[in-house]
């Protein structure tokens, strides 16, 4: 791994957390994602399950995780397995996971090799009543693959079908949500990474760059850093792009005039960051381009406010919405009568701002939790909002990522810069 060790403290916490959520006599297992083919002999880039990292730190694929936090034998509670590593895996792969390698890691004491599982597991499950079973239970999960984890589902459910089977996702999704200090550290230290990215575009940027050009100026930082890789695929949407949500061909060229906004994000320990920023490609914005800016930075900052314990996600996306709508009115772009007639279901705010303000962020960067789920202190979100006038090829979004805390809210990007006129002034020093 590129990243610095973690530290096995908080994967200790994480599974006693883990552990006091399960019915007595139970069992939970957690299996690696898989090493998904391309074509020919290719194949992915491996990236962990955030379910067996989040309770074990182990990122290394076919990996099983088992809790068994009853059982009698004090060593069958907690139950690593790992691929055995040989000569030739080392020449061909490199260095696998030693079981000390993976003790130290995890702090599990029991490791052994998958050519064990099946044994150990009819062991435990003889003196066990419930199966925990992990799936993807994300509100936008659309995955049409089967997975590590489901093939799994089906051998374990027709070789023991008698026992009680429970859900793990309900559980550890409630508990992801809210991350501990270290988990903060992480995700903090991969907003730090980005700024660096960020600031290194500041100075590189000019009329005439290319999109794809300014993506490698991230990577080249990001990889520098120890960033594993970008969070997601990053958007460089220059000019008309710049209104398109998913953009990533990052192809075009960036012309005097344009705007820049930039979706990007680094990837740290598996810990995401998410931020979103514009610039105007030749290092002044437009008196449009400024105004739509800082009507997006007005409701940004106005959202970050209400980013607190005690709210919730429906409510809180219908008070931006209520935000929002004020500064398009001043923008001219929607009017009252478009209020009196709009659809309750879909606002007349909705033309220009037609997604959410926040989503939870952490080991994936669409973190998992109820979105019913009241705020509360240790939660991460994103905060996002944007204004797209695709017939003026003006698109503006600034995104942050934000820590509830007791008291409020700490911004974990507040060095990332975001006003104006010091990007203008930092891209023109």
């Amino acid at each position: 791994m590129k990243y610095l060790p973690i530290g096995q403290d908080l994967f200790i916490t994480n599974r006693k957390k883990f552990n006091a959520r399960l019915k007595s006599n139970s069992v939970a297992i957690f299996n690696s994602s898989d090493i998904m083919p391309t074509s020919a002999d290719g194949t992915m880039p491996f990236k962990q399950d955030a379910n067996i990292f989040y309770l074990s730190g182990i990122d290394q694929e076919e990996s099983i995780l088992l809790l068994a936090p009853d059982f009698p034998d004090e060593r069958f509670r907690e139950v690593l397995f790992l691929r055995e590593t040989n000569e030739e895996i080392a020449v061909w792969e490199g260095h696998k996971y030693t079981k000390d390698e993976a003790t130290n890691a995890s702090g599990i004491k029991t490791v052994k090799w998958l050519n064990e599982f099946e044994s150990v597991l009819n062991t435990i499950l003889a003196e066990s009543e419930h199966i925990y079973l992990d799936s993807n239970e994300h509100i936008r999960n659309g995955n049409q693959v089967e997975t590590r984890t489901g093939r799994f589902v089906k051998w374990c459910q027709e070789n023991y079908p008698l026992h009680e089977y429970q859900r793990i996702a309900p559980i550890i999704y409630d508990l992801r949500c809210v991350k501990e200090k270290r988990e903060i550290e992480m995700i903090q230290h991969a907003c730090d990474i980005t700024e660096i990215g960020f600031r290194r575009i500041l100075e590189f940027t000019k009329p005439g760059v290319w999109e794809y050009e300014l993506e490698a100026e991230f990577s080249y930082e990001f990889l520098r850093n120890r960033a594993t890789r970008f969070a997601y695929d990053p958007i460089i949407a220059s000019g008309g792009n710049s209104c398109v949500l998913h953009y990533v061909e990052n192809n075009q060229q960036c012309k005097d005039g344009d705007i820049i906004l930039f979706d990007v994000g680094a990837e740290y320990g598996n810990y995401n960051a998410d931020m979103t920023r514009v610039i105007p490609v030749n290092g002044k914005f437009s008196k449009r381009q400024r105004q739509v800016y800082d009507a997006v930075l007005r409701v940004k900052n106005e959202a970050t406010e209400l980013l607190k314990s005690g709210n919730a996600i429906p409510e809180y996306h219908q008070a931006v919405g209520e935000i929002m709508e004020r500064e398009l009115l001043t923008l001219g772009l929607i009017s009252k009568s478009d209020i009196e007639k709009q659809d309750p279901d879909w606002p007349a705010y909705k033309k220009y701002f037609m997604h959410g303000t926040s989503h939870h962020l952490g080991l994936n960067v669409h973190d998992v939790a109820s979105i019913y789920k009241k705020f509360e202190p240790g939660m991460v979100f994103t905060v996002e909002p944007g204004i797209y006038i695709p017939e003026e090829k003006i698109g503006i979004r600034l995104e942050d990522n934000v820590v509830i805390t007791k008291d409020g809210h700490i911004n974990l990007m507040k060095n990332i810069p975001i006003h104006a006129e010091e990007i203008e002034s930092l891209m023109n020093a």
